[in-house]
């Protein structure tokens, strides 16, 4: 049961935060923290996403910012309950600058603030048409120039790009590009989608044909319409596409399919994008003062360079443009890597009769797929947590809450009891050579993906497949060369293939903006995702947040947008009211925004 003196304890902190923030006093507020206290801010004070860690770097941008921003209310929302466990108190908060309204979460510690979560929700003035304020649709009475909704529509769709220039041009029309625009089209930015495909969806339906959503359903929902009840737990590729199509239809997005994009040039002077799209055959100049780039958070496809790839006689693919087994029945196959990619695609060609070897070059962390459902997710994307009130919305606010810094924290106890719970697996693994970790930190999953994007597979089934011999396993070993026949690796071994599938992930963010832009530009806004931990593959130094997503860059008007469905989902929030207010001509100043430390 909740201590009453906590709950008290805790109304007192938020009254005395408040009282703070509203009297500006940046010394006040930062006092009111642990020493080691946390302020994590999407958007709401520093115009950013940010975490500020420790009482001088949250003095330092309350100091900055609350003259600014204007703080007027700060109070424990009175629909919530207030919780305490372990020494740890914590509730739901409501918050009010001269700006907006939005939302907050807070944890107490011994009496002080540890963690602090505040996120902008809307704009005084440019609320969203949603619940009481959703439009009427018909038009009662009698008006002889009425234009039904279709032909409104149609009016808008001919005008956009042409007569009327966007004012956001979104490039990427997968999960990340379809949530933003549906999130801009409610906040009435004129806003165009453009996609390479020729239907929205295609980015999933292209995949390979076993492809599956490995995060379960509860996760994955876009803003405003959640999945139906019935949805299956894990949506095939085609369904999503599906779902993505119709999606893009009912939240009426100005979606350009078979669109791509040639060049982009920033004109500093009129602060406003010059971009050269080539639309069903067509060339066409749009002039968007926002850019953003949702090409999906890994980026482009990184095909290793292997000596002999030029004489091998047989098929080389990325897994990115691996179409399915079909073609394969019969065939040797090699795959390198050892991702989720790498698992589903070999699994696919086994069941459909190849002889598959995957050859993993670096250690992999597995993780069962009800294990990460019961132990990592239940307690916030179940179906129990659904029933104990915990929507995907709060499930994602409170997962916001935690600050990167100590979010490993949390996961690891979860992973150690996921080793014990699957020691009998991971030790099948170990014996048929599989090399197996857990991140640098024994943190899992979700920690290696965020702070590098790869190096995981979510076990669907592939890995019995691996324990019983039927999937190949050549581990530890690089690869030498390729010949006319075969992928020889640096022990000497000759692997026959007909065909070799490099499911070895993808680079940077910022090299869709080299290509597009100029590699000038690239470097300036430097790369994108990771959090600087200094682990594997995310070299520091320490940024606190993931680079360059969801927020201002280096570059004015770039912008980036990726990730998951349920980053997609909740990230699209802060970015769509980012820009809102600087299409309304909203103060917007920014805080913390900071060059790449290889420029600085």
């Amino acid at each position: 049961m909740l201590d009453t003196t906590s709950e008290g304890a805790l109304a007192a902190l938020v009254a005395d935060l408040e009282r703070a923030l509203v009297a500006q006093d940046a010394d006040a507020v930062a006092g009111l923290f642990l020493e080691t206290g946390f302020w994590r801010d999407l958007a709401a004070f520093t115009w950013n996403l940010k975490t500020c860690e420790g009482r001088s770097q949250i003095a330092e941008m309350a100091r900055a910012q609350l003259p600014r921003i204007a703080p007027k209310a700060l109070s424990l929302d009175p629909t919530e309950t207030v919780a305490e466990a372990g020494g740890v108190t914590e509730g739901w908060l409501v918050i009010e600058t001269a700006a907006g309204r939005g939302q907050g979460y807070i944890r107490m510690k011994e009496g002080k603030i540890w963690t602090l979560l505040t996120t902008l929700h809307e704009l005084k003035g440019h609320e969203e048409p949603r619940r009481f304020r959703r439009p009427m649709g018909a038009e009662h009475g009698h008006d002889p120039k009425r234009q039904t909704w279709k032909e409104k529509r149609e009016a808008e769709a001919a005008r956009l790009g042409h007569e009327e220039q966007p004012y956001v041009l979104v490039i990427g029309g997968g999960q990340g590009g379809i949530a933003l625009g549906a999130r801009l089209r409610q906040l009435s930015v004129p806003t165009i989608v453009i996609d390479k495909h020729p239907r929205p969806g295609d980015q999933w339906r292209n995949r390979y044909k076993s492809l599956c959503l490995h995060d379960p359903v509860w996760y994955d929902h876009l803003p405003y319409i959640p999945f139906p009840d019935n949805w299956p737990v894990f949506a095939p590729k085609d369904k999503v596409g599906d779902w993505l199509e119709m999606y893009t239809k009912v939240m009426e997005l100005n979606y350009w399919s078979s669109t791509t994009a040639k060049s982009a040039k920033y004109d500093d002077a009129k602060a406003e994008w010059t971009v050269i799209v080539e639309r069903d055959g067509q060339e066409i100049t749009l002039r968007p003062k926002q850019l953003v780039l949702a090409t999906g958070m890994s980026g482009k496809a990184n095909v290793p360079k292997f000596k002999g790839q030029d004489v091998f006689k047989g098929e080389q693919q990325h897994s990115s443009q691996h179409p399915g087994p079909d073609a394969y029945r019969g065939k040797k196959v090699v795959v390198i890597g050892a991702n989720n990619s790498a698992h589903d695609i070999c699994a696919a060609l086994w069941e459909n009769g190849a002889d598959v070897t995957m050859v993993q070059r670096s250690s992999t962390h597995i993780v069962k797929s009800d294990s990460l459902m019961e132990v990592c997710l239940g307690g916030l994307y179940s179906e129990q947590a659904v029933a104990n009130g915990i929507t995907h919305e709060k499930a994602d606010m409170i997962f916001a809450s935690v600050p990167y810094k100590i979010m490993a924290d949390f996961h690891v106890p979860q992973y150690a009891e996921i080793k014990k719970r699957d020691a009998d697996f991971y030790a099948a693994l170990e014996k048929a050579g599989f090399m197996l970790d857990f991140g640098d930190d024994e943190s899992g999953l979700f920690m290696k993906y965020l702070r590098r994007g790869s190096g995981y597979y979510i076990d669907v089934g592939a890995c019995d497949l691996i324990i019983d011999g039927s999937i190949k396993l050549q581990s530890g070993k690089g690869i030498s060369h390729l010949s006319e026949t075969a992928v020889v690796l640096d022990d000497g071994t000759e692997l026959p293939a007909d065909l070799v599938v490099y499911a070895t992930g993808y680079g940077s963010m910022n090299g869709w903006a080299a290509d597009l832009i100029s590699q000038e530009v690239a470097d300036k806004v430097g790369k994108c995702w990771g959090l600087g931990s200094n682990t594997t593959k995310d070299p520091g130094p320490w940024e606190g947040e993931e680079r360059n997503m969801w927020k201002p860059t280096m570059q004015q008007g770039l912008w980036f947008h990726g990730g998951n469905l349920h980053q997609s989902r909740h990230y699209s929030r802060y970015l769509s009211l980012q820009l809102k207010a600087r299409y309304e001509g909203i103060d917007t100043p920014v805080w913390g925004l900071e060059a790449p430390h290889h420029l600085a």
